[in-house]
């Protein structure tokens, strides 16, 4: 909802995946020129996470707030698909690629800052892979909430190419209301995600 507001640069809506990346994003908004109203979502369920914690290195040095988390540890000649997400969905997503055998050919991306749109920051990673055969937005919410309507009206043309959006359907709820069908719709999630090129739907 706070994405249908975003427009004229009015404020800035971001979802952090790690604590240094929040610790940053609130560190530029204290320090920087310019001061807009400040929406941040940060999942509890990150707070139990060992993947999504922060060394650190992270804090201090030259490292900043990045709208834009490219995959650096990704073998750019192999790479197929990039998958692109934001927040709590990132580290499901990386676990799962630890699992698969051709989890070296899928790149994930993160966008830490959803408005302004990183739109330069997606393009130069795209520009990474030579061998890029498909792009995707992953993302827990369904179809028609979180960031993918906003993103399919006002980023993905920009980029000049198709977006494959993975994600649960359109649903009037934001909760399926069942730890059990949210486990099953999240297996069926993350096997679209990862699903080759070639028999990737637009949703499951």
């Amino acid at each position: 909802r706070f994405l249908t507001m975003c427009a004229e640069d009015a404020m800035v809506v971001a979802q952090p995946s790690t604590p240094a990346s929040y610790f940053h994003l609130l560190r530029r908004h204290s320090l920087g020129e310019e001061h807009r109203p400040l929406i941040v979502f940060t999942p509890k369920s990150m707070l139990k996470r060992k993947e999504a914690a922060s060394q650190p290195a992270d804090f201090v040095g030259d490292t900043t707030f990045r709208a834009f988390i490219g995959d650096d540890a990704a073998d750019r000649d192999k790479v197929e698909t990039l998958i692109m997400c934001s927040g709590r969905v990132t580290w499901d997503l990386m676990v799962e690629r630890s699992k698969r055998d051709n989890g070296d050919q899928f790149a994930i991306g993160r966008i830490e800052r959803l408005y302004p749109n990183p739109v330069e920051e997606i393009k130069a990673e795209v520009a990474k892979y030579p061998n890029l055969k498909a792009v995707r937005w992953v993302q827990d919410e369904p179809r028609n909430m979180g960031p993918w309507p906003h993103y399919q009206l006002n980023v993905w043309p920009e980029l000049d190419m198709v977006v494959e959006p993975i994600t649960r359907p359109s649903s009037a709820s934001p909760s399926v209301g069942t730890v059990k069908r949210h486990t099953e719709e999240q297996k069926t999630l993350l096997d679209a995600a990862f699903a080759s090129p070639q028999t990737a739907g637009h949703d499951y």
